[in-house]
């Protein structure tokens, strides 16, 4: 979330006609996040003030949204609490606004949790283990946009601006992934459309449930077991060294796995798919942070940080306890 594109309230005003939500209060920019135009909105209607988030897709175009604002749709059909996008007397909910493709969703419940303990990965163990089955039978069909396909991508392009070390470091982890992904045993792996970024920031706790799961806009068909290692890589760390939490990480896998055992096959891949997380987050921050594009407000993140993070997921990988091996 960030503000690449300017938005006026009389353009927003007649964007929003069709919706019939009632009139525009309050139109504000939110700074949060780094990939997409994002603004916080109040309406007045006859039953008072409502807040949606109004987002403007800077990368995405119009015919990859669909599968997004779907999935959206379909999970919070099967109970997940997330956005709901509004869709206006026609029924279509992404339209043109300021140039880029634009929806509106509903606003919810809730704030970040910066510092989570063991009871808050419990819950999201098992709401991304429901996310996981509930995403079964979702029809729509997109690759995962920051997987392996980008990484080799965007690799090269990064190259100059690291050290020696660092290069070593990530032309050897990609040639690592490479070869995972080239394996029978990954091919097998169950996958559907996952989220890809459950990052604490992307989840809204209100007192101590879960408020609301958002930002689906790095989703794509990707492997369950992936989508676990990425939330766990964020939630369950040591920030400064980005060490696991033993307590946070057995919080978290044991409550997913309360909901739906893992494999054999995902117990094999799991330390392979904790590199993975980290090394996409690293090569995304470094892209973002040395190729960057102007915006009126940004905050990059450090890359820094996803580097110590694959590098203690390749020295010390979280393994399975026996007490863990629910599922044969």
């Amino acid at each position: 979330m960030a503000v690449f594109t300017a938005v006026t309230e009389s353009e927003l005003e007649a964007w929003l006609e069709p919706l019939e939500l009632g009139s525009l209060v309050a139109l504000e920019g939110i700074v949060a996040g780094i990939e997409n135009t994002n603004y916080r909105v109040t309406i007045q209607h006859e039953g008072g003030q409502r807040r949606f988030v109004l987002t403007l897709f800077e990368r995405l175009h119009f015919d990859q949204l669909p599968f997004y604002l779907g999935l959206m749709h379909h999970l919070a059909q099967a109970g997940i609490p997330c956005p709901q996008p509004m869709p206006d007397r026609s029924g279509q909910t992404l339209r043109a606004l300021a140039g880029k493709p634009a929806t509106l969703v509903t606003w919810l419940q809730g704030s970040e949790l910066s510092t989570p303990d063991a009871d808050a990965c419990t819950r999201i163990g098992a709401l991304l283990a429901r996310m996981h089955l509930a995403a079964r039978d979702y029809p729509g069909q997109q690759i995962n946009l920051r997987g392996l396909s980008w990484w080799r991508e965007v690799a090269p392009q990064l190259m100059q601006w690291l050290s020696p070390s660092q290069r070593a470091l990530l032309a050897d982890e990609l040639a690592f992934q490479n070869a995972c992904a080239a394996s029978a045993a990954t091919a097998s792996l169950p996958r559907s459309a996952v989220h890809a970024d459950l990052f604490r920031n992307n989840v809204l706790f209100d007192g101590k449930e879960v408020g609301g799961v958002i930002d689906f806009y790095f989703a794509g068909v990707d492997t369950w077991v992936f989508d676990l290692a990425v939330t766990a890589n964020d939630w369950c760390i040591d920030l400064a060294s980005g060490q696991w939490d033993p307590a946070r990480v057995a919080a978290l896998v044991q409550s997913y796995q309360s909901v739906r055992p893992l494999s054999a096959a995902e117990r094999e891949a799991w330390p392979a798919a904790q590199r993975a997380g980290a090394l996409r987050f690293w090569l995304s921050r470094l892209f973002d942070y040395h190729l960057p594009r102007p915006a009126e407000m940004v905050v990059p993140h450090d890359p820094a940080h996803f580097e110590r993070i694959l590098c203690a997921r390749r020295e010390q990988p979280h393994r399975f306890a026996i007490s863990d091996h629910h599922a044969s």
